[in-house]
C-alpha cells in the first residue's frame, strides 16, 4: 500500500504531525525567550555583569543549537515519511542533513569554531575523524567481504 494513496486518513495523519512539530517549536521558542529574559540565577544586583552577558550568550548558543539539531533531524524524517524524493534523493538528503547535524553539534554544543580555534584542536578533530572513518570503513569492508564469501 503506498503512502501517497491513503486518502483522507493520510492527510489527517500528516496534519497532526505538522501540528505537533509546530507546537514543539513554539514551546521551545517561548521557553527560550523566557529563559533569556530571566537571566542566570545570581544574586540580585542593579548593574549588569560580564557573567550575565556570558550566560545569555551561552544560552543563546545552546538554543540555536537545539533548534538546528531538531530541524536537521525532523526534516529527513519528514522527507522519508512523505516519500518526497526518490530513493537516491532521500539518501543524498539524509547524508547532507547528517553532515549539517555534525557541524551544528561542533559549533553550538562543543564550541568548536575552526576560524577561531587553535590549530592543535583542528588537528585533534581531523585525526579523530580519520580514526573513526578507518574503523567504520574497515568494519563495512570486512562485513561485505564475509557476505560475498558466504554467498559464493
Amino acid at each position: 500500500m503506498s503512502r501517497r494513496g491513503d486518502g483522507e486518513q493520510g492527510r489527517a495523519r500528516r496534519s497532526w504531525l505538522s501540528a505537533l512539530v509546530y507546537a514543539a517549536l513554539l514551546v521551545l521558542s517561548v521557553g527560550a525567550i523566557r529563559g533569556l529574559e530571566a537571566g542566570p540565577p545570581t544574586a540580585p544586583t542593579d548593574a549588569p555583569t560580564n557573567r550575565d552577558e556570558d550566560y545569555r550568550r551561552e544560552l543563546h548558543s545552546y538554543i540555536w543549537g537545539i533548534g538546528l539539531a531538531l530541524a536537521f533531524t525532523l526534516v529527513p524524517f519528514a522527507l522519508v515519511f512523505w516519500s518526497a524524493l526518490s530513493t537516491w534523493g532521500l539518501l543524498i538528503a539524509i547524508g547532507v542533513f547528517a553532515f549539517l547535524q555534525i557541524i551544528a553539534h561542533f559549533r553550538f554544543f562543543l564550541h568548536i569554531n575552526p576560524p577561531r580555534q587553535n590549530v592543535d584542536d583542528l588537528h585533534l578533530i581531523l585525526f579523530s575523524s580519520l580514526i573513526l572513518f578507518v574503523m567504520a570503513g574497515g568494519t563495512i569492508w570486512i562485513m561485505f567481504n564475509l557476505a560475498m564469501r558466504m554467498m559464493g
